[in-house]
């Protein structure tokens, strides 16, 4: 009897130790990819799973929004400039059970992938699309990468890419061409305001040509203008239709005058 209770204690104490074994919690992001004997079963989670011990194998698969670091790619761009480029990779697992069947490990996989694709997708547009229009590549990285990993039962949310790096030379040469491009622009806005500054003193030269009285004026207010101003010497141009004017009206004015006269 003694003998039968040695026995039991070990026995209970193992199968104690299984059912404590067997019984497994889930956070509410974790699923559980469950194997019966080597074969796929079901997925479970989340809560309170049971996994019978040497029988039923259970593989953790957390569900949340996974952030990774795509190392420094060495790119050339379409038109032979080489640049160091890296990235974020935002993703997610929707299908536990293709995410732990149809590769061997999703993460490295998804890695990989992201790092082999920013060269590729990169490598066909010029350095000044890479710069410009980053929204656009990232779309396109993106895009490729989810539908890569859409049979491993990953979804690619985001892609972002963090930084180009240029050699000194090619900066230099950017900021050259930077530089060059405002002299451009200033000279365009110089000569458009050259433009319409000659077309406004075409209206007024027009304007002024058809009243004779607002040329006299406008003759008369820039002789005040300079009136006012601290010089020594003046000058005052005259112009000739003025001039003209004036003495045609003098010339009338002595005929008034020798008509008037009684003769002696």
């Amino acid at each position: 009897m003694i003998d039968l209770q040695f026995g039991l204690g070990p026995l209970i104490l193992l199968l104690l130790f299984l059912i404590i074994a067997s019984f497994k919690i889930l956070r509410e992001y974790e699923r559980g990819v469950i194997f019966l004997l080597g074969r796929f079963w079901r997925v479970k989670g989340p809560g309170l799973v049971i996994v019978i011990p040497g029988i039923q194998q259970m593989v953790k698969v957390d569900l949340r929004v996974v952030t990774m670091d795509v190392p420094s790619q060495d790119v050339i761009s379409h038109d032979n400039v080489s640049v160091k480029v890296n990235a974020i990779v935002f993703f997610r697992v929707l299908d536990p059970q293709k995410a732990i069947i149809q590769v061997e490990n999703f993460l490295v996989a998804t890695s990989q992938l992201a790092q082999t694709t920013l060269r590729a997708v990169l490598g066909k547009h010029e350095l000044d699309e890479m710069l410009a229009e980053r929204e656009k590549l990232n779309l396109d990285v993106q895009q490729i990468l989810d539908a890569q990993t859409d049979a491993w039962g990953i979804k690619v949310t985001n892609v972002e890419i963090k930084h180009i790096d240029l050699n000194e030379s090619m900066v230099r040469a950017i900021a050259r061409q930077a530089e060059a491009e405002r002299e451009r622009r200033a000279k365009v806005i110089h000569a458009e305001g050259e433009k319409q500054a000659a077309q406004a003193l075409m209206e007024a030269a027009h304007m002024l040509s058809r009243e004779p009285a607002a040329m006299q004026l406008r003759y008369l207010q820039t002789l005040t203008q300079v009136a006012g101003d601290k010089s020594s010497t003046l000058v005052f141009p005259v112009p000739v239709d003025l001039l003209g004017q004036l003495l045609g009206r003098g010339s009338r004015t002595d005929n008034a005058a020798s008509t008037a006269q009684p003769s002696r």
